[in-house]
């Protein structure tokens, strides 16, 4: 659909430097469509925190006048970012009236910034999409008339202490009022059907073109990884508490003294340091990096992993990295988390308990192959962004000629 333009309003800033659902997305939609990437908004006690960070920085002087910033992105010069003004911290709030209260005012903060871009680029054919930020703006009010209120939903809020104080309750609200609700993977379609029945299946994906430069030409050997002369067990991702299986990240070291863990990501919980990773001789934890770095890192593991694990949470994830590891034909082995991650079965080593996880990591290493490495290339080009753009558009066309018809 070239003659709409797209609203996104987003959880995830546009100066992450880590991988997200919607800054993928909208590199891919703004190759046919007018972007306006609305910024998750600082609370005032992010501001302050964040008082000397670069980013905060450069946008103090118009927060502190409590008003709204256009942002350009260096690498998406035709996508218009946006920075809201200042609101309120408030999840720390039990339910009840007053939460609802302020709730409501951060809400207009968010509306009325969206009222603005609105009026300044005088758009009339437009939808509006938020990505998991039920906290503003879930859906625009009808005076705003957005063509379509589209939901994406890419994780399952009661399973984290934070999120599930008021964002499952406020999601589900969200999710009843919009026209399309997209989730990512097939247990949040079980989950959140019920909600609204325009629900569907938008699997995470992946940029080929960045993930394949592992597998073009040789790259730099990351500094990380300049001493190790072994072969590399490689993963990818933040480093939290809710997902990963830290008693098997301590297992596969000792049981693989001879290879080292290599583990790339944010450090956003210490719990690794309960394990013992951090005193391992074999065992690196690089802290995050850029997405753009990951190719290098990818090209000189010889197997990922993903030791996700087993519970409510991880059942309802379709994990960015699948596609990340096999765009650059590393050989995967992951734990049984998921319903989709056992739709990777042909490409990928699925695992039922502990051993058999660190038993499948000799087996992928001795069995990778150039026919494999290509197999997994080609699963992965099944699932790149520019495929769930086309998806994204058939389930907006169909909807989109449903109102034409009411009109």
């Amino acid at each position: 659909m070239q003659n709409l333009d797209i609203i996104y309003f987003t959880l995830f800033p546009w100066d992450n430097a880590y991988s997200s659902v919607s800054l993928s997305f909208t590199r891919e939609f703004a190759k046919n469509n007018r972007v306006f990437y609305i910024n998750h908004p600082y609370s005032i006690k992010d501001f302050i925190n964040g008082w000397n960070q670069p980013m905060v920085k450069l946008r103090r002087k118009d927060m502190l006048l409590n008003r709204m910033r256009y942002e350009t992105i260096a690498e998406l010069p035709e996508v218009v970012a946006v920075q809201p003004p200042l609101t309120l911290p408030i999840n720390w709030m039990k339910p009840g009236a007053m939460y609802d209260r302020l709730y409501d005012f951060n809400n207009r903060i968010i509306v009325n910034t969206i009222r603005q871009v609105v009026k300044d680029y005088k758009l009339k054919n437009y939808i509006y999409l938020n990505c998991f930020n039920p906290y503003y703006a879930g859906f625009l009010p009808k005076d705003l008339k957005p063509k379509l209120n589209i939901y994406q939903c890419i994780d399952d809020m009661t399973e984290e202490a934070y999120t599930a104080k008021h964002g499952a309750r406020v999601e589900e609200n969200v999710i009843r009022q919009t026209d399309v609700a997209l989730v990512t993977s097939s247990n949040l379609l079980r989950l959140k059907k019920h909600l609204n029945p325009n629900t569907y299946v938008l699997n995470n994906a992946v940029d080929t073109t960045i993930f394949e430069q592992a597998l073009e030409k040789p790259l730099p050997r990351p500094k990380e990884l300049q001493d190790i002369t072994g072969k590399i067990i490689g993963f990818t991702g933040n480093i939290n508490e809710y997902r990963l299986n830290y008693p098997l990240f301590r297992r596969i070291a000792e049981s693989h003294p001879d290879k080292t863990l290599v583990m790339v990501g944010p450090l956003n919980s210490e719990t690794y340091k309960e394990y013992g990773l951090d005193k391992l001789p074999n065992v690196i934890l690089t802290g995050g990096k850029h997405i753009r770095e990951l190719p290098a890192f990818l090209q000189h593991f010889d197997v990922t992993i993903i030791p996700f694990l087993l519970n409510k949470l991880t059942a309802s994830i379709y994990p960015l990295k699948i596609n990340e590891y096999l765009a650059a034909g590393k050989p995967v082995v992951a734990t049984n988390f998921s319903e989709d991650i056992r739709g990777f079965a042909n490409d990928i080593y699925i695992a039922n308990h502990e051993e058999e996880f660190v038993q499948l990591i000799h087996r992928a290493i001795a069995e990778n192959s150039q026919d494999l490495i290509a197999r997994r290339v080609a699963t992965a080009h099944q699932n790149s962004w520019k495929e769930r753009v086309r998806q994204f558009w058939e389930i907006v066309d169909e909807h989109l000629a449903e109102v034409r018809q009411t009109a």
